[in-house]
């Protein structure tokens, strides 16, 4: 029986879920190319522009976290962006529920980028640590008791029918989960695209399932860090889920379509066109900040020269700051750290709010900057 025959029945696990690579035919086509060379084109543009930065934690930190907050609202956890800069420089023990599960996202993909960066390569454990910091748990791949099914969202008369049971059992769970991590490692034996590669694995992930919780936000973890481990990027800077928010229902149905009819050519097509605009998006907002620094740091040379660089560097690697925060082995005064941030709100730079017994700073235009869609 050939992969596009295996029968499907949403309401069974679905255990014979086949193993990739899928079929070049379903894959290589004239549509799928030309959207392949335009992602890829707008990617290597994105790329040389983040290296121009003097600073590129300005941007990692600010696009990770909106990266985050978006792929934790496809979930159904939401949190402002106030909330969520607010809570860098908060106790954490006054963090509420939602801003600390859009932290933990922002953690788990630190923790990967830097476990793929030193392996090169992708491994079961290295998925299941992401998984346990998301989730904040210490199990790993689902036990075979869990029933895991995907239901309807919404509120019609559909909601709460099942879509899609992914497969059980721990030994067929690592079987697929083996095959994947082997088709993206293995560049050789898998002689695909990259970003081909990684619209193939984010179906593939999500229809594995492997995790009784949080497969969503691991499976768009996972598609930012195969650009990293195949060097398309340097840093996780691509912020995937805004364009996934934008166009769900596309999304969901893809997915299914590709479990049902094998149809991967629309899916990696929605794919490709994620990334290219997503791509586009991200070079629009590096230009807007590399802007609003030029500007900030041309009035602090002027106005306060005795304020280095890297005072205002700090400024820019998240919207709120802290006395704290300016710390470092040439600035080694808490009080010092306090009066420049005072002559800076002078300027109108910085607007000072406080949280619990501090006060912070919030950097006024990179909030408001980053907050545009």
């Amino acid at each position: 029986m050939s992969k596009d025959t295996i029968p499907y029945d949403r309401n069974r696990p679905y255990n014979n879920l086949p193993l990739l690579p899928p079929e070049d035919r379903q894959v290589v086509t004239i549509e799928v190319l030309k959207a392949l060379n335009s992602a890829n084109k707008a990617l290597a543009e994105l790329k040389g522009l983040a290296r121009k930065l003097p600073n590129q934690s300005m941007l990692v930190n600010t696009i990770v976290l909106r990266e985050a907050k978006a792929s934790s609202e496809i979930e159904n956890i939401f949190t402002t962006e106030d909330e969520l800069y607010k809570t860098l420089t908060a106790d954490e023990s006054k963090i509420n529920g939602s801003a600390k599960e859009v932290l933990r996202y922002r953690e788990a993909l630190w923790k990967g980028y830097n476990g793929v960066r030193e392996e090169g390569k992708f491994t079961i454990d290295n998925l299941i640590e992401i998984y346990q910091i998301i989730q904040n748990v210490n199990d790993g791949i689902r036990p075979p008791q869990t029933e895991t099914v995907i239901k309807k969202r919404g509120s019609g008369l559909l909601s709460g029918e099942v879509i899609y049971t992914p497969p059980r059992g721990k030994q067929k769970i690592n079987e697929k989960l083996s095959n994947l991590i082997a088709y993206i490692n293995d560049d050789k034996k898998y002689d695909y695209d990259p970003l081909i590669k990684l619209a193939v694995s984010h179906y593939q992930f999500e229809a594995i399932h492997p995790f009784r919780d949080g497969n969503g936000r691991v499976g768009r973890i996972l598609s930012i860090l195969i650009m990293n481990q195949k060097y398309l990027l340097d840093t996780p800077i691509l912020y995937l889920s805004a364009y996934i928010i934008q166009r769900k229902d596309d999304y969901y149905r893809l997915l299914s379509e590709v479990t049902s009819r094998r149809q991967w050519k629309n899916w990696i097509i929605y794919m490709l066109k994620a990334v290219e605009e997503t791509s586009v998006y991200t070079i629009n907002k590096i230009e807007e900040i590399d802007r609003l620094f030029d500007r900030t740091l041309r009035l602090v040379e002027e106005k306060l020269p005795h304020i280095r660089k890297e005072v205002v560097e700090k400024l820019f690697e998240q919207p709120y700051t802290s006395p704290k925060r300016l710390l470092d082995k040439n600035l080694k005064s808490l009080n010092t750290a306090k009066k420049y941030l005072g002559q800076m709100e002078q300027l109108g730079i910085l607007v000072p709010e406080k949280i619990g017994k501090e006060i912070v700073y919030l950097n006024i235009d990179l909030y408001n900057l980053l907050s545009k869609t």
